[in-house]
């Protein structure tokens, strides 16, 4: 039996292209392992209050965690910060406040300060680790920031972050 070329043709064409049109659909629906769903009752990134700071002439769109739940939580499940966005950790107590990065998506910066806003450290935390970032110096805030902005700013330790608020 004889087939016209044309034919053999569409024929290759549908026997190639199912397979490979099934495998995208599988690969569309199967979540990447390192993408997370954000958990049924976990705060929305809008849904956290926002503060104005500033570092020298940089003002910081900043969402502030300052309850337990909100500070546990942090940037956690978060694919991207914008440009100048953070998160200010505010503490009930001057204290040495360490991190880490479980369930955090994106590579972080992080300056901690005391109650007057003075930067006393600066770290970089790389994304989900369980590795611990501490403070040498005890203190009432934490900034987080996306990797390497206080390094690009020429912010460092000894300079101020204003616009703080209060602590509770």
């Amino acid at each position: 039996m004889r087939f016209p070329m044309r034919s053999l043709i569409a024929r290759f064409a549908v026997a190639v292209a199912l397979p490979l049109a099934a495998m995208s659909f599988a690969a569309t629906i199967a979540a990447p392992a390192h993408a997370q769903q954000m958990p049924a009752g976990a705060k929305q990134p809008g849904d956290f209050p926002r503060a104005k700071l500033t570092a020298g002439m940089f003002v910081i769109d900043a969402a502030v965690a300052a309850n337990d739940a909100d500070r546990e939580q942090g940037l956690m499940y978060r694919t991207t910060l914008a440009p100048n966005e953070g998160m200010l950790f505010v503490f009930n107590e001057t204290a040495v406040h360490c991190f880490w990065m479980k369930n955090t998506l994106i590579p972080l910066s992080i300056a901690f300060m005391r109650a007057d806003g003075t930067v006393t450290d600066i770290d970089e935390m790389q994304a989900e680790t369980t590795n611990n970032h501490c403070p040498k110096n005890n203190g009432v805030y934490a900034l987080e920031m996306s990797k390497g902005w206080f390094s690009s700013k020429g912010i460092k330790p000894g300079m101020k972050i204003q616009g703080l608020p209060a602590a509770q």
